[in-house]
């Protein structure tokens, strides 16, 4: 009989957990959304000694992002009051991540969607959308996300008995869906030892809502948002305020600092992300990241500890094109 083989030692910082339970079943996928993991960014977190950081997997979602969360709480909210119903369109403006989530609502609760984005978002957000029955209106690129919330308010403006307009920017059912979800999720997830909370600013809802619950539970915690450094950015998603509509459910007054991102160290991030955390984000991911890298290098360079904790917001693949969705096959 030969020697028994033996595995090769695991790498450093890698253990073997117990044997998971799987999630119970539920009765739709809507009862998927939110409950995402929190992970441990251990090799990026060694460059802050004493310092942890934790990120929000939002990419767990169904729809793939975090705005799974505000775009469920916004239609159920919307039925609840009946807004919504008899056929009656929910009509959004988005650069893209919302716009999927909405689809995926819209076709859970057989509501019709019709979305709002600029013609420059990429191919495979567009695809998704459609995948989901959604109606698609192209507003300039060069206006950008602003340019398809000022389509979207005339669009309702012109036609209210077609569409339900809800304002993703100034919508309160945005931020609640962090208040009562991401941030109690973050609490009990770090059994309340969070110290600081970072994450950037598209609609405002993740930071604003959080935020708000987290100082709440404990008004020592840090609630950090990130902007991009500049105007014409690269960083898909995140809103430089100061050239800017401002979100209407923005409230300066739950943050305690605002940290300013050049989109290469998004960029970068977003890369190191996928090579030493296996983790294939989207860009605005790995600016969360490098804002939570710097805030960790800050407490550590002071000799203090530290439980930051950011979010991914979802993953990398949408950002690729083209994809392709065929009926017909060639054999």
């Amino acid at each position: 009989m030969g020697a028994a083989s033996i595995a090769p030692p695991l790498p450093a910082g890698v253990q073997l957990g117990a044997v998971r339970r799987p999630p119970g079943p539920v009765d739709s996928v809507l009862d998927l959304v939110g409950n995402t993991p929190l992970l441990r960014l251990g090799r990026i977190d060694t460059e802050c000694p004493g310092v942890e950081i934790w990120a929000k997997a939002e990419f767990s979602n169904p729809g793939g992002s975090v705005k799974d969360r505000a775009a469920t709480r916004i239609i159920k909210d919307a039925l609840k009051r009946g807004d919504l119903g008899d056929g009656r369109r929910l009509l959004d403006s988005t650069s893209g991540n919302t716009g999927i989530a909405y689809s995926l609502v819209g076709a859970a609760l057989n509501i019709p969607i019709t979305l709002v984005m600029p013609e420059n978002v990429s191919l495979p957000r567009k695809q998704i959308t459609k995948g989901f029955g959604t109606e698609l209106i192209f507003s300039d690129p060069m206006l950008g996300s602003d340019g398809a919330i000022l389509e979207a308010r005339k669009l309702a403006a012109e036609q209210p008995e077609r569409f339900y307009y809800p304002n993703q920017y100034a919508n309160d059912s945005n931020w609640l869906a962090h208040y009562d979800g991401t941030a109690v999720e973050i609490w009990e997830q770090t059994g309340g030892r969070v110290t600081h909370f970072v994450t950037g600013i598209g609609t405002s809802g993740t930071i604003i809502g959080t935020s708000r619950r987290l100082h709440e539970l404990n008004p020592d915690v840090r609630c950090i948002a990130m902007q991009p450094d500049d105007s014409w950015h690269g960083l898909e998603g995140l809103k430089h305020l100061p050239s800017s509509l401002v979100p209407e459910i923005y409230d300066e007054g739950v943050l305690d600092d605002t940290l300013w991102m050049p989109t290469d160290e998004g960029w970068d991030m977003s890369e190191r992300l996928a090579e030493q955390e296996a983790l294939f984000v989207g860009h605005s991911s790995g600016a969360n990241v490098a804002a939570a890298l710097r805030v960790g290098k800050e407490l550590s360079a002071r000799g203090e500890e530290g439980v930051v904790v950011t979010v991914l917001c979802d993953r990398g693949d949408r950002y690729f094109g083209p994809l392709k969705w065929e009926k017909h096959y060639v054999y």
